[in-house]
């Protein structure tokens, strides 16, 4: 449509339904993960990009992932989709097992044995570098720190 004065010309623009399917096409929409049931945003584009690849079936990348190292780790030759039936075989029965009877409390458990265990440790290891010194030889020398005679620590 289209006003015309002599100062002001004011034109309006009807999106045609081709940029509007583009525009659309674009826009991230909510898929779920057909190994974990992950929910993600992603554009139609890299979802038929990713269903292309997967036979068909929408995985998340942390799966996708996973089906690469399926592929990589076993010592035969195993095709994607082979890689695809054993990871979402393994998700189906991590989904369908039972959750422990008292989650709470076997956090609390878990917690108190990690204090348990870090209390138990000597002392001395918790004093080390995380990266050894090296000498001459190119070999690990470790620095651990010590008390001397008076109150200030040494080196040894």
């Amino acid at each position: 449509m289209l006003l015309s004065t002599p100062e002001v010309m004011i034109t309006t623009h009807q999106p045609s339904p081709a940029s509007t399917t583009q525009i659309s096409y674009d826009e991230p929409e909510p898929v779920t993960c057909d190994c974990c049931g992950l929910t993600e945003e992603c554009t139609k584009s890299y979802i038929e990009k990713i269903r292309e690849h997967y036979m068909g079936k929408w995985i998340c990348g942390l799966c996708s992932e996973a089906v690469k190292y399926e592929v990589i780790r076993t010592k035969r030759l195993l095709t994607t989709e082979e890689a695809l039936a054993r990871h979402m075989n393994m998700c189906y029965k991590f989904k369908c097992s039972s959750p422990p009877p008292n989650p709470t409390g076997r956090l609390i458990s878990a917690m108190t044995q990690i204090l348990r265990r870090s209390l138990d440790s000597p002392r001395m290891l918790r004093s080390m570098p995380s990266s050894p010194s090296r000498d001459e030889d190119d070999d690990c020398v470790s620095n651990v720190l010590s008390r001397s005679d008076s109150c200030y620590a040494s080196l040894t």
